[in-house]
C-alpha cells in the first residue's frame, strides 16, 4: 500500500525537522517550563503587582490620616465626627437628609 505523495508531508520525511517539531511542541505545551505555565505566572505577577500598588496607596492614605489624628485638635475632630462624642456642656444634633438614609426596597 503506497501513501499518497503530498507536498505538505514532504518536510516531515526529514528526521531533523520531525524531531524539531516534536521538540517545539513539547517545549510549548508539555514541559515544566512551558509557555502556558509562563503565561499563567506572568498574569499572576501582574495581578500581585497591581495589588501591591493598591496597598501602597492605602498605606500612604492611612499614614496621612494618622498624622492628622496625632494632634489634639485632629483627635477631637475625629472623635466628634466618627463617634459623635461631645463635651459635657454641649448638645449634638444629627441631621440626616432623605437621600442619605438607607432604605430597604
Amino acid at each position: 500500500m503506497a501513501f499518497p505523495k503530498s507536498k505538505y508531508l514532504k518536510p516531515f520525511k526529514n528526521i531533523f525537522i520531525l524531531i524539531l517539531v516534536v521538540f517545539v511542541i513539547w517545549m510549548l505545551f508539555f514541559d515544566a517550563n512551558s509557555w502556558l505555565i509562563h503565561h499563567e505566572l506572568n498574569t499572576e505577577i501582574e495581578d500581585l503587582e497591581n495589588e501591591k500598588s493598591y496597598y501602597k496607596k492605602e498605606i500612604e492614605k492611612d499614614k496621612k490620616d494618622l498624622k492628622k489624628i496625632s494632634t489634639e485638635e485632629g483627635l477631637e475632630k475625629f472623635a466628634r465626627e466618627e463617634y459623635y462624642m461631645k463635651r459635657d456642656n454641649e448638645e449634638i444634633y444629627i441631621i440626616e437628609y432623605e437621600d442619605s438614609l438607607k432604605t430597604t426596597d
